[in-house]
């Protein structure tokens, strides 16, 4: 007897549809949920391509945390009226951390307002912090 012997044979119409099952999976999660995940992978890559993860602080690839902090801040932008404050706060908030990250990193200081994500967020400078 070969192990192809001893696996039971299914019919195709008793094996569940992966696809459907992951689109029901997806369809009970709230977008609120779907968007601040996607909002954290972004910034948790934009925060390893500055510098700042514990286990590779010598990894800087500024080009790339630019672009993922400037879709970080046009996700956030687009979904605000969707995540509404209590979860819209704390993502702006790391972004902003992540935008003063990147001004210090960089050699070259971009212009006001041209800094990655201010043309959603307005200029963002250690001065104008909010006050607490």
């Amino acid at each position: 007897m070969t192990d192809a012997d001893a696996t039971p044979q299914t019919d195709d119409a008793e094996r569940p549809d992966p696809l459907s099952t992951a689109s029901r999976d997806i369809a009970e999660v709230p977008a609120v949920e779907i968007i601040s995940t996607a909002a954290l992978h972004l910034m948790s890559a934009a925060a390893v391509n500055l510098g700042l993860a514990a286990d590779l602080p010598e990894h800087k690839d500024l080009d790339e945390a630019r672009s993922l902090i400037d879709s970080l801040a046009g996700l956030l932008d687009a979904a605000a009226p969707s995540l509404g404050h209590h979860h819209a706060a704390p993502l702006r908030d790391g972004l902003r951390s992540l935008q003063l990250a990147f001004r210090e990193a960089s050699e070259i200081q971009d212009d006001p307002g041209q800094g990655p994500g201010e043309k959603y967020t307005g200029a963002v400078s250690p001065a104008a912090a909010r006050p607490q």
